[in-house]
């Protein structure tokens, strides 16, 4: 185990995660690609980019929003256009932009109407930076934008390409910064499942498990708790993807996937359980979901390819679905940073035409599911695993070796009850002969 847990304080007298460093690595990282591509300028929309290249954050109210934007000229430095308050405050606390920080307002998607001139007032902004720096005649690269600034921008003869890809291979390779705040990230998960564990019961519903494994995670200094997911019972299978007012049962699978970030890196944990006991076919069904997310984890080291990773996985016909889109997401894997999705991404759906190599540095999560045999319950587990010089370090430790019975706690006149049992117990031999003799003794059969 090489990577460290720190404290979330900054301190004297140990040397903890660089956030000096962290800012310049980023940055360097996006520079050294513009450098290399036919781009004469970056120009991003996307949150996660922006912080990448800019050190900056307004709050995740902003997330959806399309409401800032930085450029990033080759040979030079990002210039941030950003609400106007906020704006001031990155020019009075972050000495790396100073006056690159500049108060912008974008569409708002779409809130402020055509005519406002918005659009046209982002493009000629963009132009007047690459005016100055001689870049107008050099294609522009932009991740995600409105279409009315996209248009205002072909209209200042501006011409655009991709810049989506760019960005996505910057983030691909974590710093040894990001790795640390990926662990904490999952350090704080670790908590949220343990007090999840010790307070899962008949009676509590997915919505306070979603409060509760939130209020974990904000105590412990999350900045956004993006989801958690919380999938009980029959809503196993087929896997939904949201919560519900669903109450536990028990003998109920349970299983959630927490994710939420500190520091801008997040985390995507799923964990499974069983409220009380667990039944044969959910035991059975854990552990195939258990071997095959084995089976990929052991493949995890430089050198090897996401299609040798999505090999070991079943096709989807295999558990119910008529093709791998269908099935897509189930048993996958992604990268993980800034944002939940990132590359590589690993899937029979793309991964075995399209394969890429595995590296150091990288960091992603690996999931699998697989449906009970009783038609309704299934498991669901993921790890996040780093990728180091020689193999790999698993990061998310609430264990998950074999399933885990929570609320395990019901006692009868012999001890204590068995955690495997089915819902329906098989009758006893005596409850068999009471049957046969009363049948023999009053004559009655079955008659349809």
């Amino acid at each position: 185990m090489a990577l460290k847990t720190y404290g979330p304080m900054a301190v004297d007298w140990e040397n903890r995660i660089d956030f000096d460093r962290l800012r310049k690595e980023r940055l360097a990282r996006a520079k050294a690609l513009l450098a290399k591509s036919e781009m004469g300028a970056l120009l991003c929309f996307d949150m996660n980019n922006v912080r990448y290249i800019t050190a900056t954050h307004i709050g995740t109210w902003a997330q959806d929003k399309i409401s800032r934007f930085c450029l990033l000229p080759q040979n030079d430095e990002p210039i941030l256009w950003d609400f106007g308050s906020a704006a001031r405050h990155h020019q009075q606390n972050c000495p790396w932009l100073g006056d690159r920080s500049r108060p912008g307002i974008p569409l708002l998607r779409g809130a402020m109407s055509p005519e406002m001139g918005r659009a046209e007032n982002v493009a000629r902004k963009i132009k007047i930076e690459l005016e100055k720096r001689g870049l107008l005649n050099e294609p522009l690269g932009i991740d995600v934008v409105e279409p009315p600034i996209l248009f205002a921008l072909q209209k200042e003869g501006i011409k655009i390409v991709d810049g989506q890809q760019l960005m996505s291979d910057a983030r691909v390779i974590k710093t040894q910064d990001e790795i640390s705040l990926l662990n904490h990230s999952a350090m704080m998960v670790d908590a949220a499942y343990d007090e999840l564990y010790r307070a899962m019961k008949p009676g509590m519903s997915e919505n306070q498990a979603v409060g509760l494994a939130s209020k974990v995670l904000y105590d412990l200094g999350s900045e956004y708790v993006e989801a958690v997911n919380a999938i009980s019972g029959e809503r196993c299978n087929p896997h939904p993807h949201v919560f519900s007012d669903r109450v536990l049962r028990p003998g109920d699978p349970v299983y959630y996937d927490i994710l939420h970030s500190y520091m801008g890196y997040r985390t995507c944990y799923y964990r499974c359980f069983s409220i009380g006991y667990a039944p044969h076919a959910m035991i059975d069904a854990y552990k195939r979901c258990r071997d095959y997310l084995d089976a990929a984890i052991e493949l995890v080291r430089p050198g090897r390819t996401t299609a040798e990773i999505a090999s070991v996985w079943p096709k989807a016909q295999e558990f119910g679905f008529p093709n791998e889109e269908a099935a897509f997401a189930l048993q996958m894997g992604h990268g993980i940073g800034l944002a939940i999705w990132e590359k590589p991404m690993i899937s029979r759906l793309v991964s075995l035409e399209h394969s890429h190599e595995i590296k150091p540095g990288m960091v992603f999560a690996l999931e699998t599911f697989w449906p009970s045999k009783d038609g309704w319950s299934a498991a669901r587990i993921e790890e996040e695993i780093v990728v180091t010089e020689t193999g790999h370090e698993v990061i998310t430790r609430f264990p998950a070796e074999k399933l885990m019975v929570a609320g395990a706690h019901y006692f009868t006149v012999d001890g204590q009850l068995p955690t495997t049992r089915e819902h329906e117990a098989a009758p006893s031999r005596r409850v068999v002969e009471m049957v046969e003799a009363s049948a023999k003794i009053e004559g009655v059969a079955a008659t349809d």
